[in-house]
């Protein structure tokens, strides 16, 4: 039984960080670090662990916040007023409830506490190696039911010590690891079950649901609708798929919601409360907890932010006159004088105006911060707003080391980040989780700035925090009129409005090549980043990124990153498939994807520079976290910009484009942007026909009932 997953397109499989990594080979021979190094190496998993305990600690908080109550009135479908009505039975105790319900309510805390620098530790996002005897045990039961024995060790380290109890018990708990199909699983339970497998089993139906949300979450949703959900179910072969999801909510394995429906036409009442006699339609979801959780965290954190009056920091006049002097940026900086909450949208050149609001708000007094998600656009967005004719500005960081305190301003007594004003940058780039607790994690009276171009890809992880911010029109939102220059600016900006315009490019600032086939479009990448950009534009092979639609297929990541280490740092891959030298992508958490590049391997790892900082990499992690890096997809290279790109478009690739992938892709070029074009009439069709694919999400249904109608 192969447990690889399928290859997929990255909008089905959105910031994975590798589908078929390399080998894992013992390294062998490495020099070891450089002296001085250890201080930076663990910059990384610090990060990651840190934010992974204030997330633990926020779903703490909010477990006795599961159920939302109906409202009256509320008009539900036969189905899901039956789910619901099973729900309510088990809160009440008219059912027996299992035990995840009837754990005791942990203490409530008013706010974190600060966060400190985590002891070190190997590796982040890491579970805690699971015990030798343990994997043994996983190893026997995977063999007597035909599953890889390489296996054992995830599932040993998902199931914890009684692993291999709990997957003879219930042997489709193998869907719980990460590429298992439930075919496959259901391979597995026959052979461990026998007659006793039957796919009306209710561990299967229960297992199923579980792995269908987690599919949903993969792909950007934070919940189902119910109908979607049973529907699902029933194409995987459940017989009762209401059965399997009550069965997965009594549990405690999924949570169901209801949402209020805004009827088109239909006015909203005053705070988003519907009158006592009118009836509303609702909608029923089931999502995961953790997803659930940090959408309610959120949506009660951005009301927190919009119904609060901002810290006084400075008169009206000392606004005024700082807008005064601001140019394009003096709207958005009287807009964060007065609101809890802004959105400022626009393209790379309108990041002018957040750095003018950085500054201005040092001058004022305020400690202000801006947190961008690579330590790239970190050091782009440093290098606009501290300038020499920065003055006394603020400070930037990226978004994983400000939760952790690796960077930033750290925290004050009441566990909040010590600052008046934040600056979110590639703010559709966030997903729930990173959001709540960004904003769980700013103190009262501070103020919040998210700036973004609505037009590129959303978030790797579950949701669409932006664009529900700016459907929902809660705070106010700016747009820049600040365009992106040149002949690529001009380009991307028809993009954006549905447009792949042919512009002039005197600079050969863009330039097309026609590829007949995805071997042609593999041999024209590496010639264009070997030799056409750096003799005609002088960019190096190293500033020059190649981007590609999937990681699969003739033309994929793999494809196109083994035919450019050949040419450009051929070697034998001895440390676990990489060379020192080689270009990599490094995942250090599930949908964040960091630039760097191979410096060696010992015995603890594969030792790695990424933005100057030194990184190590277990062993036991390089085949989940480390990729090559000369190509990238759009979701991986978001967030980041380079001298050169390379947008590779295969004849395969047609079914995988949309405009933001394309926006996306384009917009990444700084300088100079190759498009090497396979895919004839799809490029133009999906620039002005594919729209993003839908998410299902309640951002903006949470934030009606607390939030005023806008007049």
């Amino acid at each position: 039984m192969s447990t690889e997953p399928p290859e997929t397109t990255e909008d089905a499989e959105p910031g994975t960080p590798a589908d078929e990594p390399a080998g894992t080979e013992g390294p062998e021979g490495a020099a070891p670090a450089a002296e001085g190094d250890a201080a930076k190496q663990l910059s990384e998993a610090e990060a990651e662990l840190a934010a992974q305990r204030l997330e633990r600690e926020r779903i703490e908080r909010r477990k006795a916040e599961k159920q939302a109550p109906v409202a009256a009135g509320a008009k539900l479908s036969g189905k899901a007023a039956d789910l619901l009505a099973a729900v309510r039975a088990v809160e009440s105790g008219a059912k027996p409830a299992a035990t995840v319900f009837s754990e005791p309510e942990p203490p409530r805390r008013a706010a974190p506490e600060p966060v400190r620098r985590p002891e070190p530790v190997a590796e982040p996002g890491a579970p805690a190696a699971p015990a030798p005897e343990s994997v043994e045990a996983v190893r026997g039961v995977l063999t007597e039911g035909g599953a890889p024995e390489g296996l054992a060790p995830q599932v040993a380290a998902v199931l914890g010590e009684t692993a291999a109890q709990a997957l003879r018990e219930d042997p489709w708990q193998l869907l719980r690891v990460a590429g298992v199909r439930p075919e496959q699983a259901d391979g597995f339970a026959r052979a461990l079950l026998g007659a006793e497998c039957a796919p009306d089993d209710e561990r299967r139906g229960r297992a199923v649901t579980g792995w269908l949300l987690e599919q949903a979450a993969i792909a950007g949703h934070t919940a189902l609708e119910l109908p979607a959900l049973t529907a699902a179910l029933a194409r995987q072969g459940v017989p009762d798929p209401d059965a399997a999801v009550q069965d997965t909510l009594a549990e405690g394995e999924a949570l169901a919601f209801q949402d209020a429906l805004e009827e088109p036409g239909a006015p909203a009442a005053a705070g988003g409360e519907a009158g006592e006699d009118e009836e509303r339609p609702v909608r029923v979801l089931v999502g995961l907890e953790r997803y659930a959780l940090a959408e309610e965290s959120l949506a009660d954190g951005l009301a927190r932010l919009i119904n609060s009056v901002p810290k006084q920091d400075g008169s009206a006049e000392d606004w005024e006159r700082a807008a005064s002097g601001a140019g394009s940026a003096a709207e958005l900086i009287r807009a964060v004088a007065a609101h809890g909450l802004v959105l400022h949208t626009g393209g790379e050149a309108s990041l002018a105006e957040p750095a003018a609001l950085l500054r201005a708000a040092g001058a004022l007094g305020l400690r202000a911060w801006a947190a961008a998600h690579t330590p790239g656009g970190r050091d782009r967005f440093t290098a606009l707003s501290d300038g020499p004719e920065a003055g006394s500005g603020g400070t930037v960081a990226t978004v994983a080391g400000l939760l952790s305190g690796a960077e930033g301003p750290g925290r004050d007594t009441d566990g909040a980040l010590d600052l008046d004003l934040l600056i979110v940058l590639d703010a559709p780039l966030l997903d729930v989780e990173t959001a709540a607790l960004l904003t769980e994690s700013l103190p009262d009276g501070a103020r919040l700035v998210l700036a973004g171009d609505p037009g590129v890809l959303w978030s790797a992880g579950p949701g669409r925090v932006f664009a529900d911010l700016l459907a929902a029109r809660v705070c106010p939102q700016l747009a820049s009129r600040r365009p992106d220059p040149g002949p690529l600016g001009e380009l991307v900006s028809g993009i954006g409005v549905g447009e792949l315009h042919q512009v002039e490019a005197p600079g050969k600032e863009v330039v097309i090549v026609p590829v007949r086939n995805a071997g042609e479009a593999v041999h024209r990448t590496v010639q264009l980043v070997a030799d056409s950009v750096p003799r005609a534009i002088g960019v190096s092979p190293e500033d020059t990124q190649v981007i590609t639609p999937g990681h699969g297929g003739a033309a994929g990541t793999r494809a196109l990153n083994a035919a450019l280490k050949e040419r450009l740092n051929p070697g034998p891959g001895r440390f676990g498939g990489f060379d020192p030298g080689d270009r990599v992508a490094y995942s250090p958490a599930p949908g964040r994807t960091v630039p760097g590049q191979v410096v060696g391997a010992d015995a603890e790892g594969l030792r790695l520079t990424c933005a100057g900082e030194a990184v190590l990499v277990p062993r036991a992690r390089v085949e989940q976290s480390v990729r090559h890096g000369w190509a990238l997809t759009a979701h991986q290279a978001a967030g980041g910009r380079w001298p050169a790109v390379v947008v590779v478009l295969p004849g395969d690739a047609a079914q995988a484009l949309s405009r933001p992938w394309v926006y996306t892709a384009f917009s990444r070029a700084d300088r100079h942007l190759s498009v090497v074009h396979g895919v004839e009439q799809a490029l133009p069709r999906a620039v002005a026909e594919v729209q993003a694919k839908p998410r299902t999400t309640r951002l903006a249904a949470l934030l009606r009932p607390q939030v005023p109608t806008p007049a």
